[in-house]
């Protein structure tokens, strides 16, 4: 049953050539959520981890309170933001394509760093990175737990059988530290690109292209003499 007073607003508004106003819905809870790791993300992107959930409230517009719903804590909005922008946006196909054997390694390598690149090299994922290191957040950490598990093991012993020094033995510490040169460099290009905003005079796949080739041609031989050091008598 329509009302006097509703009847007489949709009466007013068709006299004047209006639509009536929509009602306002309420969000799922779920959308909810994921607006405000949203706007975290781009809080966290714009100022670092200095900003709190005061902040985050007033630009959602919504009370503490109700934040604190749905995180109870700074510590639990961090770790949505990192769902979000590292866990989220990893590939497991990533570690699959750097163990193919039917393809070169120079070939994996450079597949692998153009997609990874175009995954990171984004404004939130490598300001949120640099900021969190240096707030001593537990972001750093973890990334690069899992960079080292799935990606700088896989490519240390894929290159190395590449170079018939194979062997089922794990990666040593040197090893891998080899290949965390690489992968520093090729992340610092994309510091100067999107947080220093550098011009770049060299596109990002020649530099990709150009990184790996002078790595493969450095690391053959490093690979060779600490295998034959593991293999020399104690």
């Amino acid at each position: 049953m329509t009302t006097p007073m509703a009847g007489r607003s949709s009466s007013l508004a068709a006299a004047e050539g209006k639509a009536p106003a929509p009602r306002r819905t309420r969000n799922k809870p779920e959308e909810r959520h994921k607006e405000f790791v949203r706007k975290a993300v781009e809080l966290f992107a714009e100022i670092g981890f200095e900003a709190g959930t005061r902040e985050l409230a007033q630009r959602l517009g919504v009370t503490q309170p109700l934040l604190y719903r749905y995180f109870p804590s700074k510590d639990d909005l961090i770790a949505a933001v990192y769902q979000e922008i590292y866990v989220n946006r990893w590939k497991p196909q990533w570690r699959e394509g750097l163990l193919d054997e039917s393809r070169p390694i120079r070939e994996r390598i450079v597949a692998f760093y153009e997609d990874y690149a175009g995954t990171i090299f984004t404004p939130e994922w490598i300001r949120i990175y640099l900021f969190a290191g240096l707030r001593g957040v537990d972001i750093n950490r973890r990334y690069a737990a899992t960079v080292e598990e799935q990606i700088l093991r896989p490519i240390t012993l894929a290159t190395r059988t590449s170079f018939g020094l194979g062997g089922g033995e794990p990666p040593t510490p040197e090893e891998v530290e080899l290949f965390w040169t690489l992968q520093g460099g090729i992340f610092y290009y994309g510091v100067r690109e999107i947080v220093y905003r550098f011009p770049m005079p060299v596109d990002r796949a020649t530099m990709i292209r150009n990184a790996v080739d002078t790595f493969l041609t450095g690391v053959g031989p490093v690979l060779k003499r600490l295998a034959e050091r593991s293999d020399a008598p104690a």
